[in-house]
């Protein structure tokens, strides 16, 4: 980088700064004064300002090597804290600009002070004010001193860290005047926390509050910090980072540290291996990192290096090279230092470039408050722009472009605008550009004032020729532009060319805003003209109607709403019959010809129409569509109610009808047309089609009253009355309006319809003779079919086994319907017998499946076995020594005590508790109808009989509902483990253990 460019650079400031006083190990520096700590124990000030430079001994009288470890100057340059540590122990001192001997702090006797925090806003040339110190062992004490005194006021132990007990690596203490006293803040650093205390108060006080509460603190990883003004930089040990932490400006919060921040080192290094800083500083926009022998400055706001600073070392300083670095933040510089030599490293308009780095990151705020001229600022605002522009945000685009005078011209943004169809976002544009320009523009001025004119005029436009809007209520955006438009007429008055305005206002229609600007420019010809056309109308259709329409005809934009009351003003006066009504043809005009849709408009011209003796313009009137095209649009824009009382009252009957029927009124319609003409009341009867019932009541009404109101001889009213049956298409029979006729009307005139009507009905009557055959059909094969179902039987052979299938089909050759049979019985011999069926049961019930582990838990045994082997189920009557069990249609055979084991084990709880009751149940009944047979009273018998029936029935219909083999309940096994969880054992009993046997084996020669 040019060195005339650089923001630092690196100057000698003093070779050999020790005097001879041994090395170089700490250094302080403020208000344009540095102080050194050497090996040897002494601390050697420089005074710059008034060149100036004496030296201290603080190891006199001590023995043995002593050397400096850390020394402290305040932000004045005038009180200097300096720690000595040697072979006794550590002493602490304190000595000021006007002494010439030190003050040893008797209380800090053996501790290692690495912090020093100043009382920046209240510490004078004369007097420390409170400063607190931390020490390696993590306690925290407050001290001042008066110059005058040359001795220290006190000396107060404050604070100690307990929980964590760490070395206080720096302090840092703000303090604010409050009405309520003067608020302290303080921070404190350790290798791994970050402290914060805050209180109102005595220095003292407030860290005694901290006693009865928690202390705030942060997780840092860090090492040696160092710090600048309100901020602390951490090294970090394991993360490769420093952090910096910022105060905060919050007055009262207890945590007022924000703006943490992380950096990574691997950024810096210029290898793979990540390089450590040994010493940092902090300026107002850059860090200064210490590595190796070189100083890297970092931008604190983008993390980019922006220079490496070099320095002129001796060769007997080059082994160790560069120690330390330390910052002046009153003189606002830097030095550098190692073992004999200072280096002062000067900042040169650090805050340059920074718009640029703050516009990089987007921080345009920032940028814009870092800019030094124009043309930057204009660079700002282009990027914004640019920006708002390709997200299409081109309202703030606009803004942003109008900001910009230099590097872009105006052209250039208006047609960027223009491209892309936004006028509105370029109506801002030119707005905004308005406000930028100063007096001396004129020319250009009017020129976008009139653009500016004719775009809001568009606006208007397009808002008028949007879908469902209104002529006086536009929507809030339509009002809201009105009145903006208004207020930049009334601003550009002064601005705007006369002549070029009117003719805009005009050529759009608005008349409003062309009298409103009229009245502005004080064109009082214009504003009188006005109100001629509306305030004066009354008037002047009253003295010569013809002219006064034929103006208003000729009259672009004129709104009709305005001219209704001089209308019905003139409405209302005798007319000639002859006579024109000029009111009647400027109404047709507008709603023919303008396409007015104002419902005012039309309500008018609707009640002049009923007042003229001939009706037909007023039926034409109401059947022509006026809104026919328009997309979920009305068919009319009149009041049909007030229509409807307006027709009532002008005794105008058929145009009544019409609105009745528009209103879905029909009964009312075809009532009152009945009256007018029967014709018409047919034709309002015939426009009903989606309600039959509807339509041939109508068609009554106008029957009877067609019979009614005949007149002729009784023969000949007959004959209507059937010529008017024909007319209904078949809606309406001869029995329909016989009722209507005089009981002793003789039956010859009705003949042929009457004979017509009966074939009818004739036929009607054979086809619903033929439904009755097939329905009578149909019953005797299901009640065939319910006879055969009785005798249906199944065949087992004698070898069938219990859960097994070899079941022949039943006597009508076809495989049985039926879900279960229940087959008590066989022969003696066991062979193969037909068994009756001894009931049906409905095969759409279903049993919920538990775990069940299939069709091995039936007993696979004979089902016709002859001996005692089976008990009999309980609730079951033996049949000779067969025990009872189950057939089903799919050929499965289950003795009962077995089936009903099986689903017992494999459904639901409660389905299974269900099944144990009915079988207890009919145990019971079975045990006292067997006491009752031998000598109770045989009417019991016989009631206890039937109640085990339907016992057994519902037995029946839980257990035997389908094959649980082939029906839902098997279906639903597939779901279930193979293993269930109570086979634990069984499974383990399967494990293959190692056994010790192997040295029993012996060892077998194969042959070679």
């Amino acid at each position: 980088m040019d060195h005339a460019r650089q923001v630092f650079t690196v100057d000698l400031l003093e070779r050999y700064a020790t005097k001879g006083r041994g090395v170089i190990t700490a250094m302080a520096a403020g208000n344009d004064v540095i102080v050194l700590g050497t090996s040897k124990g002494w601390v050697i000030r420089h005074d710059f300002g008034v060149g100036d430079s004496y030296d201290i001994d603080l190891c006199a009288g001590r023995p043995g090597e002593q050397s400096i470890h850390r020394v402290f100057v305040d932000p004045g340059g005038s009180h200097c804290i300096a720690t000595v540590v040697g072979a006794g122990g550590a002493e602490t001192y304190y000595t000021h600009a006007k002494w010439s001997k030190p003050r040893v702090l008797g209380r800090l006797k053996g501790l290692v002070v690495n912090a020093v925090a100043w009382n920046r806003q209240q510490i004078t040339e004369a007097s420390t004010k409170e400063v607190v110190l931390g020490t390696d062992n993590g306690q925290l004490y407050e001290i001042a001193v008066d110059e005058k005194d040359k001795r220290e006021k006190y000396i107060k132990f404050i604070y100690e860290l307990k929980e964590l007990p760490e070395a206080f690596m720096g302090l840092q203490m703000e303090t604010a005047s409050l009405g309520s006293g003067t608020r302290y803040y303080v921070m404190a650093v350790t290798p791994t926390r970050l402290y914060s205390f805050t209180g109102i108060g005595l220095l003292e006080t407030v860290f005694a509050s901290y006693l009865e509460r928690a202390v705030r603190f942060m997780e840092l990883p860090g090492e040696v910090p160092n710090r600048q003004r309100t901020t602390f930089l951490y090294q970090a040990k394991k993360s490769d980072t420093f952090c910096v932490a910022f105060r905060s400006s919050n007055p009262n919060g207890d945590n007022f540290v924000e703006n943490k921040a992380l950096l990574d080192y691997s950024k810096l290094s210029e290898g793979s291996e990540v390089v450590k800083p040994t010493s940092m500083a902090v300026s107002e926009f850059h860090f200064l990192l210490l590595i190796g022998n070189k100083v890297k400055v970092v931008n604190r706001i983008s993390e980019h290096i922006i220079e490496d600073l070099h320095f002129d070392l001796t060769s007997e300083s080059a082994s160790r090279g560069i120690i330390g670095l330390c910052s002046d933040a009153t003189a606002g510089l830097f030095y550098a230092y190692d073992q004999n030599s200072v280096f002062q490293v000067s900042v040169n308009d650090e805050g340059r470039d920074m718009w640029k780095v703050y516009l990089d990151m987007k921080e345009y705020a920032a940028s814009l408050a870092n800019c030094r001229d124009p043309f930057q600022r204009d660079q700002v605002y282009l990027v914004q722009a640019d920006a708002a522009f390709s997200s299409r945000d081109f309202q703030r685009a606009a803004s942003f472009y109008a900001k910009i005078n230099y590097i872009l011209s105006f052209e250039e943004v208006t047609l960027k605008f223009i491209s892309v169809g936004e006028q509105d976002a370029l109506r801002t544009f030119l707005l905004h550009r308005l406000d930028n320009l100063t007096k001396e523009d004129k020319c250009q001025i009017t020129m976008i004032s009139t653009w500016a004119t004719e775009l809001y005029l568009d606006k208007i436009n397009r808002l008028l020729l949007e879908e469902d809007s209104a002529v006086e209520n536009h929507g809030v955006e339509y009002q809201s532009i009105i009145q903006e438009f208004c207020a930049f007429l009334s601003d550009s008055k002064d601005v705007l060319d006369e002549a070029t305005t009117m003719k805009l206002l005009e050529s759009y229609g608005r008349v409003e805003e062309l009298v409103y600007f009229a009245s502005l420019k004080e064109q009082h010809e214009i504003v009188i003209h006005h109100y001629i056309q509306y305030k004066f109308a009354p008037d002047l259709i009253a003295l010569d109607a013809y002219e006064t329409v034929e103006s208003w005809m000729g009259t672009k934009n004129l709104n009709p709403r305005k001219l209704i009351p001089a209308m019905m003003r003139y409405s209302s006066e005798p007319h000639a019959k002859n006579e024109t009504h000029e009111v009647i043809k400027y109404l047709e005009f507008c709603v023919h010809r303008l396409h007015n849709e104002d419902p005012g408009i039309h309500n008018l011209l609707l009640s002049l129409y009923a007042k003229q003796e001939d009706d037909s313009a007023l039926l034409r009137f109401l059947q022509c569509k006026f809104g026919k095209g328009r997309e979920n649009g009305p068919d009319f824009f009149y009041d049909p109610k007030y229509a409807l009382r307006l027709c009532l009252k002008e005794k105008r009957m058929r145009a009544c009808v019409h609105i009745y029927s528009m209103m879905s009124m029909h009964e009312e319609a075809v009532a009152l047309a009945l009256q007018v003409d029967p014709e018409l009341a047919m034709a309002e009867a015939d426009k009903v089609e989606d309600d039959e019932d509807l339509r041939k009541k109508l068609w009554l009404m106008v029957a009877k009253h067609v019979i009614e109101q005949e007149k002729g001889t009784k023969r000949e009213n007959i004959r209507k009355a059937i010529a008017f049956l024909k007319e209904t298409d078949g809606l309406l029979k001869i029995e329909d309006i016989l009722p209507f006729f005089p009981d002793f009307a003789l039956i010859d005139d009705f003949k042929e319809a009457i004979c017509s009507s009966l074939e009818d009905y004739n036929k009607q009557i054979e086809e619903l003779k033929q439904e009755m055959n097939d329905a009578t059909h149909g019953a005797d094969n299901i009640r065939n079919d319910i006879n055969a179902l009785a005798q249906r039987y199944a065949v087992i052979d004698k070898d069938e086994d219990c859960g097994g299938i070899n079941v022949e089909a039943g006597a009508d050759g076809s495989a049985e319907e039926s879900s279960m049979t229940d087959h008590r019985g066989a022969d003696a011999a066991g062979n193969s017998k037909k068994v009756r069926d001894f009931s049906s049961k409905d095969e759409s019930s279903r049993m919920v499946s538990v775990t069940c582990s299939g069709n091995e838990l039936v007993c696979r045994r004979k089902i016709l076995n002859v001996g005692g082997d089976y008990r009999i189920s309980r609730g079951y009557t033996s049949v000779g020594p067969i025990a009872p069990f189950y057939v089903f249609p799919c050929g499965h055979a289950f003795h009962s005590e077995c089936l009903i084991a099986h689903v017992t084990r494999c459904t639901t709880e409660s389905q299974a508790e269900h099944i144990l009751d009915l079988q207890k149940q009919l145990t019971l009944l079975g045990d006292g109808a067997r006491k009752d047979l031998n000598g109770s009273m045989f009417e019991d018998s016989v009631s206890s009989t039937t109640n085990a029936d339907k016992l057994r029935s519902q037995l029946d219909d839980a257990v035997a509902g389908e094959c649980p083999f082939c029906g839902e309940l098997m279906i639903r096994e597939i779901s279930l483990p193979f293993i269930l969880a109570d086979e634990s054992r069984e499974v383990n009993s399967w494990t293959i253990k190692p056994t010790n046997n192997l040295l029993n084996l012996r060892s077998i020669s194969l042959p070679s």
